[in-house]
């Protein structure tokens, strides 16, 4: 259970970074995340399928996902959408675009398929089939990648644009009056938000062992979800420690729903209920955020 909580928790993680770079950083509300996590894993299908190596198929996934967050961006910023309108149309053309991708297909399994994860489990099946449980070393290789990810985007969010972009979520006019185009910016974090959605689709496919069109449903809400408890566990300004709660607040939200799942029946609940239970987590979020915030009188 807990190589579970590590695996998920930081495979939703990466996407939960992405959510962050627009949520929290850009101040854009991005929808789109639920038709580019998809989108990932779909991508990851077809390259597997046509026989495309594992790091290849990953990284078109990727690309896959900032150019979904282009689309968002251009309709935003060219034909004057309201960010939230502009992703959610987004996300529903993704849907047919999903499907078109796989053959028109709703799902594709992996089983016949040789993914990452797979080879990372056979070798351990291979060597250590008695002493150790072989998703031990796909948390390995996750935490690896994942801290790895933290780490760069960290030294980005240290440089001149990173600092730039930080400031347009603050304070849009202060960027414009420094002669710097928001538009750009704005673009550049929505896709790479988007592409990091994408990446964690597509390693969620390979630790499911299928893509489906279905499988972003509620991604977005999640990643708020576990964006809100990571900020609850550690209160900092600093962006190490903002990136670092990112990924603690999603282990904990997917420790949370992995716990319903298993013994939600005690309390009546089924996995039925899951959507609801992150609802309901979310507005206790908001709730106890309102309280912290004390109010200024006088004014």
């Amino acid at each position: 259970m807990l190589s579970g909580v590590i695996i998920e928790g930081l495979i939703y993680g990466i996407m939960v970074l992405g959510v962050y770079c627009t949520f929290r950083v850009l101040n854009f509300c991005d929808m789109t995340v639920d038709g580019s996590f998809p989108l990932g894993a779909c991508v990851l299908a077809a390259c597997l399928t046509a026989g495309i190596p594992e790091v290849p198929a990953l990284l078109a996934a990727f690309f896959a996902g900032t150019a979904a967050g282009l689309v968002t961006s251009l309709i935003h910023a060219k034909l004057r959408i309201p960010d939230l309108l502009a992703g959610i149309l987004t996300m529903t053309m993704l849907y047919s675009v999903n499907l078109r991708i796989m053959g028109n297909r709703a799902n594709i399994s992996f089983l016949q398929v040789p993914t990452l994860f797979s080879g990372i489990t056979d070798k351990i099946y291979g060597r250590f089939a008695d002493t150790v449980n072989p998703e031990w070393g796909i948390a390995l290789f996750l935490l690896v990648f994942v801290f790895i990810l933290k780490w760069l985007l960290d030294l980005f969010f240290h440089t001149d644009m990173g600092l730039t972009m930080g400031a347009l979520g603050a304070n849009e006019q202060l960027i414009i009056s420094q002669g710097v185009n928001p538009a750009i910016l704005r673009t550049i974090g929505i896709c790479f938000g988007n592409g990091l959605a994408a990446l964690a689709g597509s390693f969620a496919a390979m630790y499911s062992g299928f893509a489906d069109v279905g499988m972003g449903s509620g991604v977005v809400v999640s990643g708020l979800a576990s964006l809100m408890l990571g900020e609850f566990v550690l209160r900092s300004n600093k962006i190490g420690i903002q990136t670092l709660r990112v990924l603690i607040g999603s282990c904990i939200y997917r420790a949370l729903m992995i716990l319903v799942r298993n013994y939600g029946y005690v309390a009546g609940i089924t996995p039925n209920d899951l959507k609801l239970v992150t609802g309901i987590l979310i507005l206790i979020c908001l709730l106890v955020a309102r309280r912290k915030v004390k109010p200024v009188h006088g004014k």
